[in-house]
C-alpha cells in the first residue's frame, strides 16, 4: 500500500472544561473551549516529526483493540453511526498510530481528541463541523459518548464535540447545547485564566464513582443543588457576559465549595495554594475536568501579583482580560 496516499492532514486541538465539572451531573451548565496548545492526530511513521517506536507500536495495538471494540458495537447496532472499519484495519497494517502532544490524564482530552480524528477519518456519512446546527450537535455529542464510553466507563460525549468542532459549547442543561462566542482576549489585560501543573495524571473513573456515591448522601445533594449549581452556573453568566465582578464573586464560593466538600479530587499539593488564594483573594483555584491530578485551573485579576504567590510553578496562560 502507497503510505503517501494516506497522508493525514487533520489534527484536533485539545479542550479545556471551564466551568461545569461534576456539576453537569447534576444538570448544571457547562462551558468547554477548545485549547490550541495541545493537539493530536492520526499518522504514519513515515509522516511522524519525532517518530517513537515504542510510542508508535503500542499506540498501534492500542488502536486495534479500539477497532475491535467499534466492531462489536457496529454489530450489536450499539453506534449511531457506521464506520468503515476495513479502510482502518488497513491503515493499522500500514503501521498507522496516534500522534499526540496532549498529556493523558490532565483533564484536557486526550482520549476526545482520538475519538474526534477516527470519526473524522472513517465514519460514514459524517457530520461536518461547519454544518452543525443545535440538534445536530446533540446527535453528535451521542455518537461521541457512544465512542468515548470505551476510555471512561461512561462519557458525555463532550471533549470528542470540542475537539471535533474546535468551538466553545455552551451546556444549558443535559438536552440544551450550542455553540457560543466569548469575550475577545485582552492580549495585554491584568486578568487572566491559567492552568497549573500537579505533574501527575488523574484518573476520571473512580473520581466520578466517589462523586455519585456522595450524590446518594441528602446533605450533600441539597448542598450541590443550593451552592455549587448556582455558583457553577453564574460563573458562566458572568464570563460570558464580560461582567469581571460577577465572576470573581462566584469563584470564590465556588472554590470553597471545591476545597471544602470534594477535597480527594485536588491534588495534595495543591490545598495550600488554593486555601491561600481564598484567602488572599489574589486567584482563585477550581478543577480542570474530573481532577486528582493533572491540571488546575486558575482565575486572578491580576497575573503579576498571583504569580508573586505562585512563585515555583509553572503558569500556563488561557485567556486575558
Amino acid at each position: 500500500m502507497d503510505i503517501n496516499k494516506n497522508l493525514i492532514e487533520n489534527a484536533f486541538h485539545s479542550k479545556i472544561l471551564l466551568f461545569g465539572e461534576y456539576g453537569i451531573i447534576q444538570d448544571a451548565m457547562g462551558l468547554s473551549i477548545p485549547f490550541e496548545s495541545f493537539n493530536g492526530k492520526l499518522s504514519f511513521r513515515e509522516h511522524s516529526v519525532k517518530p517513537d517506536e515504542e510510542k508508535i507500536k503500542a499506540s498501534n495495538e492500542n488502536l486495534r483493540k479500539y477497532a475491535t471494540h467499534l466492531e462489536n458495537l457496529q454489530e450489536k447496532a450499539g453506534l449511531n453511526v457506521q464506520f468503515d472499519l476495513k479502510r482502518m484495519k488497513d491503515d493499522l497494517d500500514s503501521g498507522m498510530f496516534f500522534e499526540s502532544t496532549i498529556p493523558q490524564g490532565f483533564g484536557v482530552g486526550s482520549s476526545g481528541a482520538l475519538c474526534a480524528a477516527i470519526y473524522d477519518r472513517y465514519a460514514k456519512d459524517k457530520l461536518q463541523p461547519q454544518e452543525l446546527k443545535k440538534k445536530k450537535l446533540k446527535e453528535l455529542k451521542i455518537i461521541f459518548a457512544q465512542m468515548e464510553s470505551y476510555f471512561h466507563g461512561t462519557s458525555s460525549g463532550m471533549d470528542p464535540l470540542i475537539c471535533y468542532i474546535n468551538m466553545p459549547v455552551l451546556i444549558e442543561s443535559k438536552n440544551d447545547i450550542d455553540t457560543v462566542s466569548l469575550p475577545k482576549d485582552q492580549k495585554e489585560g491584568r486578568g487572566a485564566i491559567f492552568l497549573l501543573d500537579s505533574g501527575t495524571p488523574g484518573k476520571t473513573q473512580p473520581l466520578v464513582k466517589y462523586f455519585m456515591e456522595r450524590c446518594k448522601e441528602k446533605d450533600f445533594l441539597e448542598k450541590c443543588k443550593a451552592d455549587f449549581i448556582p455558583y457553577n452556573d453564574n460563573c458562566i453568566r458572568g464570563f460570558l457576559k464580560g461582567e469581571t465582578k460577577a465572576l470573581f464573586y462566584n469563584l470564590y464560593f465556588l472554590s470553597k465549595f471545591l476545597i471544602e466538600n470534594l477535597t480527594p479530587m485536588i491534588p495534595h499539593i495543591f490545598h495550600r495554594l488554593w486555601k491561600e488564594g481564598l484567602d488572599t483573594g489574589a486567584y482563585y483555584l477550581k478543577l480542570c475536568g474530573s481532577g486528582g491530578g493533572g491540571f488546575i485551573l486558575g482565575f486572578t485579576e491580576d497575573l503579576e501579583n498571583a504569580k508573586k504567590y505562585l512563585k515555583g510553578h509553572q503558569i500556563k496562560v488561557i485567556q486575558r482580560f
